[in-house]
Formats: structure tokens, C-alpha cells, sequence
């Protein structure tokens, strides 16, 4: 597959999915649930996905599978009969997971359910209470700051009870086997980049590699944080050998730089094809080392699979002031971050894809470019330049150890200039592909482990 990134529409994209975050973004989701079959629902709409209901009390290695939550209705009214908190306004008011109850106390004992943020004083907090029974109410601090000394009614309607951990999937067959995991969360409730924005570039990258001949099988995962995965993993432990990449999406439509959080294995060809893409995207990117906390990365990398699996964002989680707030609105993801974020993942894509081993079928001295016509094919003075130099390397470099990855980045030249140049060469017959193929559990220092 060739990833033909200046003939993609990337500000339509982002549009498109903003306009599906849009229409997420009202539905209260949680771990379990009806909001989360109501969003895979609409994502049918979209993509073929199927959606896999896994019974509560189901054991998932060290973990069991929740009771399922639903909410009707929650408030609280003073003694005017007025709504002082209101589930319909927002669903971040209602403590996530929160157990039914209806009664009428004291505005002391209200407090002890009540979350606020003091250092960001009008803003909603997001909580959950998902493995411990409870309930409560978040609200802005100056919201709570105006409650009176009064007797307050609380009610809650809502439903704990054994019923299914929902979570959709979508496999896409290739040429081979082989695999690469899109992961991303649909657990939380009304929050925009964390993760709406996760599940609309998920579902955007399904529609376009769906209509492109593959070298990789395709699976996306969307599915409840932590126990999602846990349970993925339990219930297809046998599939896992087959995943040879993996990122976990998340957090992409915010203004900030991309973001790369490497795999536990550190040098996997997925960690050097994301640093590479954002090493010669001409912006300001941070690279991350991997550890034990995050999102479903941890679970995929952790030593029993040491998948490799990275994670791939914009900002990362808990260094916005919006991170689990209700300012993670519709104002704060914006449509040309979205474009820039599938930019990214389809550039990384491509590397994966294209990234092949070859043989110089001319290896002693230089071949003669010129009676090929391989000089000056290629753009204007600065390509022609970038273009021969890149075919010098890529005919130096050609001996079986080296993949177009390596070379790129030995080279300092983008994956997009070496590729090209590998076709060329390929097409004039001074290039053949190598039957080795790339194994990431065997490098060894910075030349790449073949195996027949």
C-alpha cells in the first residue's frame, strides 16, 4: 500500500470528525453500559464493527468483570424544590458509577459526596467510582461555595446489576497475517479529547484503509479503559503473536504537539517509525520513555505479551488544565488538530506499510544512474539533489541488514524521499526485495536481526 498523503483532504477529515465527536459527545458512557452500546451503535453506522457483549462475574486474568451501571436520572433539589446539581445538565455531575439511592439530608453530609476543583474553580470535575459501591455529585467549587444550609433531596436512578462489559471490534484482513493494533478508549462520558477524539480518528482510519490494498491485517480496538484490554486480552490471548505494531489512540484533537510514548520494548520498529514521521514533520514533537502507567499501552506491553505498542497523542493526559473537566468541550478539540493527528498516523502507517528489505543487484562500485535515466527525475533542483542522494544510500545500504527505516533514519532523509528512490531503483532493475523479513524481537545494536 502507498499512503498518497498530499492527495488525502486532511481539513475535510478533521471536519468530519469533529462533526462525529459532535454527536458523541452528549452521550453519558462509563465502563459498562448503555451509553457505550448506544456509541458503538452509531459507529456501525460508519464501519462494520462488531460488538462483543462479555457477561459480568466473567474472570479476566487477575481482574473480573464488572456489574454493568446504567443512570436514568440524578439530581439534587433544596427545599424550594429547585435542582442545584443536575445529571440532564451535564453528566459529569454524577459521580460515575454511583449507586441508586433517593433520600432527603443535610447540606454537612451532602458535602461528603460532593467533588470540586478549588484550582480551577468553574470547572466540572470527571470522577469515578467504578470497584468501590458509592455515590456522588461533582460540581463547579464556586457552584458549591453558593449552597446553602438547607436539607437537600438526592436522588439518583440508576442500576448496578450483572449484565455484559460491551467493547466493538473491527478486523481488516491482508496480504499477510501479520498485525497492527489501533487501540482507544470509549469510557468516559462527555469528554472531547479524552477520548472522543480517540474513537473518531480510530473509526476515520478504518473508512480509509479499508479501501486500500494492504500489506498488514488491521484490528481496532474500542473498548472500556484497563478493563477493556485486560479483557481483550484474556478472551484472544492466542492472537496476540500475530500483533507486530500496535498504538494506542488518544487525546489527539487538542492544539498541542504530537506526543510519542514508546513501548515497553523501546526500539520496536513501531517506536522508531512514529520518531522518525515526527522527527521530519517540521513541528514540535516530545518523545516519551515508556512506563507502568497510562492508558491501555500498560496492559498490551505488559511482560506476559511485551507487545509492541506505543502510544501516540497530542498533549498528554493530566498536563492540560482541562484533562477530566467539563472545558473538555467541543471548543477545545479543534477540526485542523484532528486533520494533523491523522496526518501523522497515516504518514506512520505508510513507514509500515512500504518498509521493505532490499538487494542491490549491482553491489560492486556505483551503478550508472545516468543511462537509467535515474538523475534529475525527481522535482525540482532540491528533490533532484535529496532524490540522488537518497538512491545512493539506499544502493549503499541494500545488503540485506538494513530496511528502508534504517536507512532513512542512518541517512537523515524522510521515509517519503527513500521510498521513492527504492521504487525507482526497483523499477530499473537495480534493486530486488530480499525474502528476510524484519524481526523486532531480534535486533541487536542498531543493525536489524533477519531471519529467512
Amino acid at each position: 500500500m502507498i499512503v498518497d498523503l498530499e492527495a488525502c483532504n486532511f481539513q475535510q477529515q478533521g471536519l468530519e470528525m469533529y462533526r462525529l465527536i459532535s454527536e458523541l459527545y452528549p452521550i453519558c458512557r462509563s465502563i459498562t453500559g448503555d451509553g457505550v452500546r448506544k456509541t458503538l451503535h452509531i459507529l456501525q453506522q460508519l464501519i462494520p464493527l462488531e460488538i462483543h457483549e462479555v457477561p459480568t462475574g466473567t474472570k479476566v486474568f487477575d481482574w473480573t468483570v464488572p456489574k454493568e451501571w446504567n443512570v436514568r436520572e440524578a439530581y439534587v433539589k433544596n427545599s424550594k424544590g429547585e435542582k442545584v446539581i443536575d445529571f440532564q445538565a451535564s453528566n459529569l455531575h454524577l459521580l460515575n458509577y454511583s449507586v441508586p439511592i433517593h433520600k432527603t439530608i443535610a447540606l454537612s453530609e451532602l458535602k461528603e459526596h460532593l467533588f470540586t476543583l478549588p484550582e480551577h474553580p468553574d470547572l466540572i470535575p470527571y470522577r469515578t467510582s467504578y470497584y468501590k459501591e458509592n455515590w456522588g455529585f461533582c460540581l463547579s467549587h464556586n457552584a458549591l461555595q453558593k449552597l446553602e444550609e438547607d436539607e437537600y433531596e438526592v436522588y439518583i436512578d440508576s442500576s448496578l446489576e450483572d449484565g455484559h462489559l460491551t467493547y466493538g471490534e473491527y478486523y481488516l484482513p491482508g496480504e499477510t497475517d501479520d498485525e497492527v493494533l489501533f487501540s482507544c478508549h470509549i469510557c468516559h462520558p462527555s469528554l472531547c479529547n479524552d477520548n472522543l477524539s480517540g474513537i473518531a480518528l480510530a473509526t476515520f482510519l478504518v473508512k480509509h484503509l479499508s479501501s486500500q490494498s494492504r500489506r498488514y491485517s488491521y484490528r481496532f480496538l474500542f473498548i472500556p479503559g484497563t478493563i477493556g484490554s485486560i479483557t481483550w486480552l484474556a478472551l484472544n490471548e492466542t492472537k496476540t503473536d500475530r500483533i507486530k505494531h500496535g498504538l494506542v489512540i488518544s487525546g489527539v484533537g487538542d492544539a498541542g504537539k504530537m506526543t510519542y510514548k514508546k513501548s515497553r520494548q523501546g526500539d520496536a520498529e513501531i517506536d522508531r517509525a512514529v520518531i522518525h514521521i515526527l522527527k521530519h514533520k517540521g513541528e514540535e514533537y516530545a518523545i516519551e520513555e515508556f512506563s507502568p502507567y497510562g492508558y491501555d499501552e500498560r496492559q498490551y506491553c505488559s511482560p506476559g505479551f511485551n507487545l509492541p505498542v506505543g502510544r501516540l497523542t497530542r498533549t498528554p493526559f493530566g498536563q492540560y488544565p482541562q484533562y477530566h473537566t467539563s472545558a473538555d468541550n467541543l471548543d477545545f478539540v479543534k477540526p485542523e488538530s484532528l486533520a494533523n493527528s491523522s496526518m501523522t498516523y497515516l504518514a506512520v502507517i505508510d513507514v509500515l506499510e512500504n518498509n521493505r528489505i532490499y538487494i542491490n543487484t549491482n553491489p560492486k562500485c556505483e551503478p550508472q544512474l545516468g543511462k537509467r535515466g535515474l538523475y534529475g527525475t525527481l522535482g525540482g533542483e532540491q528533490d533532484k539533489k535529496m532524490s540522488e542522494m537518497a538512491m545512493l544510500w539506499v544502493l549503499n545500504l541494500s545488503d540485506r541488514t538494513h530496511s528502508l527505516l534504517d536507512i532513512a533514519n542512518r541517512s537523515g532523509i524522510s521515509f517519503q524521499v527513500i521510498k521513492r528512490s527504492a521504487i525507482a531503483l526497483l523499477q530499473a532493475g537495480l534493486l530486488r526485495e530480499s525474502s528476510e523479513v524484519i524481526r523486532n524481537d531480534l535486533r541487536a545494536g542498531s543493525a536489524m536481526s533477519l531471519i529467512a
